[in-house]
């Protein structure tokens, strides 16, 4: 017997929050992709301590979801595995890019990608496949795609575009010595237009880290 994997493509739907409303009183619109066992209702919840007028933030949501646990109560979601990943990549990137689209974010408004653990991949590869043209790229806590190259960010040059990696000094995953040895690559990949925003404490989301990178 002869196994053969195939594939279809077909349409899918997803779902993702706001937080605040979008108008002439917003200045920052944040896109922020939470890490893996989160849902992006919970994610969500680290951004309210942000001035609710000038920030409108959007929280797509991971398509895979799963029971954390063994009783089957708490449900959390996951962006990529290591299966089939070429593939969910682009279908996360199709969905982000629908999610833009659908907000129709006004030219004048500063743009904020943002993402935490596993949504640091997932906020790299949207910006560089894409091209989205934000003003800051918040990296927090997670490593950028190996496959990545400096080429694939070079338009951000021109936009001066704000590159910000946060970390815990006590991160059990992005430890200190992993965080060094990939600073050279992260150097040569911004160009050096980077700043780093180590804080007090482990693999965690801090809502006063959040609430201090709000552009003033």
């Amino acid at each position: 017997m002869n196994q053969q994997e195939k594939q279809v493509t077909y349409t899918s739907t997803n779902t993702y929050l706001s937080l605040n409303t979008l108008d002439e009183n917003t200045k920052n619109v944040w896109i922020v992709l939470h890490g893996i066992g989160f849902l992006s209702k919970y994610f969500i919840q680290y951004f309210k301590g942000l001035p609710k007028k000038e920030n409108y933030i959007i929280a797509p949501q991971a398509p895979s979801k799963y029971y954390l646990g063994s009783n089957y109560k708490h449900v959390g979601a996951s962006w990529l595995t290591k299966e089939n990943t070429t593939e969910e990549i682009e279908n996360v990137i199709r969905y982000l890019d629908e999610v833009l689209l659908n907000e129709n974010i006004p030219a004048d408004c500063r743009l904020i990608v943002l993402g935490f653990s596993q949504g640091v991949s997932i906020a790299t590869r949207w910006v560089a496949k894409s091209k989205i043209p934000c003003n800051e790229l918040v990296l927090y806590a997670g490593s950028i795609p190996a496959e990545l190259k400096w080429t694939d960010f070079k338009f951000l040059a021109p936009i001066k575009t704000e590159i910000k990696i946060v970390y815990g000094e006590q991160d059990e995953l992005l430890t200190p010595e992993r965080l060094e040895k990939e600073r050279p690559k992260i150097d040569a990949l911004f160009q050096g237009r980077v700043k780093y925003i180590p804080f007090e404490g482990r693999h965690e989301v801090k809502q006063s880290i959040i609430n201090n990178l709000a552009p003033n």
